[in-house]
């Protein structure tokens, strides 16, 4: 445990932090995996409202440095061309 008053802050900070990039974490998975299903449900525009929706989220986690930006950069460039190859 914490011996410092200066320790014992840190302590409190990484949880408030944790908790607060877990949230953010989860919002761009949540984000990601609803253009994903419209994708498999066939409907284009939704997916297209969808990721561009989307990508504003996903941006501002990679720039948080919670995703890496060039995983961020493959799933948004993977997902587009799906998006693009739907008839």
């Amino acid at each position: 445990m914490a011996n410092s008053a200066s320790a014992r802050k840190r302590v409190r900070q990484a949880a408030k932090n944790r908790q607060h990039n877990m949230s953010l974490r989860s919002k761009a998975r949540t984000s990601m995996k609803k253009v994903i299903a419209a994708i498999e449900g066939g409907d284009k525009a939704a997916a297209q409202e969808l990721f561009k929706a989307m990508v504003p989220v996903v941006d501002g986690v990679a720039r948080k440095g919670l995703y890496h930006k060039n995983k961020i950069a493959r799933h948004k460039s993977r997902l587009n061309a799906k998006i693009k190859a739907m008839s």
